[in-house]
């Protein structure tokens, strides 16, 4: 029988274990880290769709596609190790090779993460050091270790009872700029000591992160690197969920909390933003259409800036809309700035000014949008455009 779940304070899951150091990589920061399973769990992933992979992602992506399963992530912030050609690939390769002899397992249970500077290869001596610092423990320091420019670590933590067992579902995130996903410019997991077949977990992924991680944006570039991985290693013992189970429907909606979740938490750590924007477009035609809308509104730098400036300038937004290929009649659609109309039938509705410009000071903005052209509903979260972002991205190398 399905069951609610609830959230706690951030832990691992049965049977997992982490640390993270700092390896100096850089300056004065924990920047290499890992988590590590005491049995191999299944894996599930969604990968950048960036033509430069870096090898890191792509070594991942085809492990998991050929076994669908990990016992081990390696992962370090400061160098993406992308655009590294033969080099890069043969330092991953060691980087598993280190890793599988400290923990005596086999290299290809071992999945690795890197993110950071693009262009520069990865220092394999610190990394070595690094590597055999880490130890065994509870501590949670790998979810500040894989932080570039974020501001603040991103995690939840839930529990539910699945098939009469208790079970965890513990994610965590990093991502601030470059974040345009389709997949996802970031690194993501979620790890649960729950037992979920390989293709169910791969299933719920990839269908999932169309609606939470693909429908986020601050810059609109799509970094080389990141990915989304599931891990489940069934050490607390419930029955094996597939989509036949009586608590898949219970599981998936798990995972798409927690998506939904890290997904919003950064888009609102943008680098240098100050807001989180959150669109809903309802009466699409399509799904997809939603969808893209939604996506192209929080996407554009015209919005962007205008809630930077708590200016409730919705010419920008119906604009935006038009740009789109989406099927529509102009003189149907409504838009609501924080639940203050200011279009209805394609026409200016007279709004206090003054009002909109103040609500639009909080910390989150609510944009929603009216098409009215169908029975179809989504939503895509971005921040606004400030001066710190320029500030940010102008010297990021420098």
């Amino acid at each position: 029988m399905m069951t609610e779940w609830e959230e706690q304070s951030f832990i691992w899951p049965k049977g997992y274990t982490s640390d993270a150091v700092h390896a100096k990589l850089r300056y004065s920061k924990l920047d290499v880290g890992w988590l590590v399973s005491e049995v191999p769990a299944a894996a599930a992933g969604v990968y950048t769709t960036n033509q430069f992979c870096a090898a890191p992602t792509a070594i991942t992506k085809q492990l998991i596609q050929k076994k669908h399963t990990l016992q081990a992530l390696v992962m370090n912030s400061a160098f993406a190790n992308a655009c590294t050609g033969e080099q890069g690939v043969k330092d991953v390769s060691q980087e598993q090779q280190w890793v599988a002899e400290k923990l005596a397992i086999t290299p290809d249970l071992v999945g690795v993460a890197s993110t950071g500077l693009i262009g520069s290869y990865l220092p394999m001596a610190k990394m070595e050091k690094g590597i055999q610092a880490l130890k065994q423990t509870s501590n949670t320091l790998l979810t500040e270790a894989i932080l570039t420019t974020d501001t603040k670590t991103k995690t939840l933590c839930l529990t539910a009872t699945i098939g009469g067992k208790q079970c965890t579902f513990s994610g965590f995130a990093k991502g601030s700029g470059m974040i345009h996903p389709n997949m996802a410019t970031m690194l993501g997991f979620v790890v649960t000591d729950c037992q979920i077949a390989p293709d169910c977990l791969q299933t719920m992924l990839s269908t999932l992160t169309d609606e939470t991680f693909n429908q986020i944006t601050v810059d609109g570039d799509t970094s080389t690197n990141d990915m989304v991985l599931l891990l489940a290693n069934g050490v607390a013992g419930n029955q094996e969920v597939t989509t036949e189970h009586e608590d898949y429907p219970l599981v998936k909606n798990l995972y798409h909390l927690l998506l939904t979740e890290l997904a919003k938490m950064i888009a609102r750590d943008g680098e240098g933003a100050t807001k989180l924007i959150e669109v809903t477009v309802d009466g699409a035609k399509t799904k997809k259409e939603a969808q893209a809308i939604a996506k192209a509104i929080v996407g554009s730098n015209l919005v962007k800036a205008a809630m930077f400036g708590n200016d409730p300038n919705w010419g920008r937004i119906i604009s935006t809309i038009g740009a789109t290929s989406a099927t529509f009649d102009p003189n149907k659609v409504a838009v609501q700035l924080n639940e203050i109309t200011v279009v209805a039938d394609g026409q200016p509705v007279a709004f206090s000014e003054q009002a909109a410009s103040k609500s639009l000071e909080q910390e989150i903005v609510f944009v929603h949008v009216d098409i009215n052209a169908g029975a179809h509903s989504g939503k895509a979260w971005g921040c606004d455009l400030t001066y710190d972002y320029v500030k940010i991205n102008a010297t990021y190398s420098t």
